[in-house]
């Protein structure tokens, strides 16, 4: 069993070394992506234009042997250009089912606050009950399901912000900032290689297949976490509900049980990612601003004052004594 964990480990690392060279300067993205794919989870990604959030995506796609699709959401879209829809067959009088995007492995949402809330409520629905219903009928998804959602910062004119209930439906919100000067000159090395077609990494190693995938879940659930840290992941988020001292006047609502369930499988995946089998408090303290950044609803106060979830989120950890 420990052999074929490792085989296991090792191709998910190669996958990733690889993933780094095509996708510079967003190491942390790339983890992330990776997490919710071995967690079963869905991403939400907000960053300015230009950072490579669909180009990540699309090169994960590339070393998974599944399909690919993406959707750009605007204010015109219907429920229907996601889910699929009937469509009339004259020749015998029926109707058939037509799949739509929905309906593949990995999906990118893209500025999915472009559109109306039925579109969202139409995505939102089949990534938490992994199902499409029409009419009278249900249509399972794929076992192997990935949303990737981008939402950009900058423009608000026109957009439709999803509601917090349905925010908490991701797995993790990713902040995604621009790279520094070193990374900035790879980026022009690598696009001139692309350019010229000298790029000679331009194929993964390795194309992970459900069944790795499915297996690198079943042992990251069978990883042992010791008491103390599942203590401390939930002492996190009853921090977060029962807000102490400054927080009390910025924390409206604090985590919901989907973050503590988030929180436990993310720390469980980047110790499986690091070689580990075990899980640190460093590991919780890690991925804990993606996790609760999008389930931690702030008072008018806090927004007045300028205060972030993340500042929010910070000071939970100061409060919570570590393991």
């Amino acid at each position: 069993m420990e052999a074929v964990e490792t085989v296991q480990q090792e191709r998910v690392s190669a996958v990733t070394q690889w993933l780094s060279k095509r996708i510079i300067g967003q190491e942390v993205l790339l983890e992330r992506l990776m997490t919710a794919l071995l967690c079963g989870g869905h991403l939400l990604v907000e960053g300015a234009p230009g950072l490579a959030k669909t180009r990540a995506i699309k090169e994960l796609a590339s070393a998974v042997e599944g399909d690919f699709h993406r959707i750009q959401f605007t204010p015109d879209l219907l429920p229907s250009d996601v889910t699929g829809t009937e469509i009339y067959r004259p020749e015998d009088g029926s109707f058939k089912f037509q799949r739509g995007p929905v309906f593949h492995n990995l999906l990118l949402a893209d500025e999915v606050n472009r559109a109306p809330a039925k579109v969202q409520s139409a995505l939102l629905e089949a990534m938490a009950e992994h199902q499409v219903s029409v009419g009278r009928q249900t249509f399972r998804l794929p076992d192997l399901f990935l949303v990737m959602a981008t939402q950009n910062p900058i423009e608000q004119e026109g957009t439709y912000p999803l509601p917090e209930a349905q925010l908490d439906r991701f797995l993790m919100h990713v902040n995604v900032s621009y790279p520094d000067e070193a990374a900035e000159s790879e980026i022009l090395h690598l696009v001139r290689a692309e350019s010229t077609q000298r790029s000679t990494e331009a194929r993964a190693p390795y194309r992970l297949t459900e069944e790795d995938i499915f297996s690198a879940r079943q042992s990251i659930l069978n990883m042992y976490m010791a008491e103390p840290i599942e203590r401390y992941i939930v002492a996190l988020t009853m921090a977060s509900r029962e807000a102490r001292g400054e927080l009390s006047k910025w924390l409206e609502f604090g985590a919901s049980p989907r973050g503590t369930i988030a929180l436990d499988q993310c720390a469980r995946t980047l110790a499986w990612l690091d070689n580990r089998d075990f899980v640190s408090p460093d590991d919780v303290q890690a991925i804990a601003h993606d996790v609760f950044r999008h389930r931690l609803i702030l008072s008018f106060d806090a927004e007045a004052q300028g205060v972030t979830a993340d500042d929010v989120i910070d000071i939970l950890i100061s409060q919570v004594p570590v393991p």
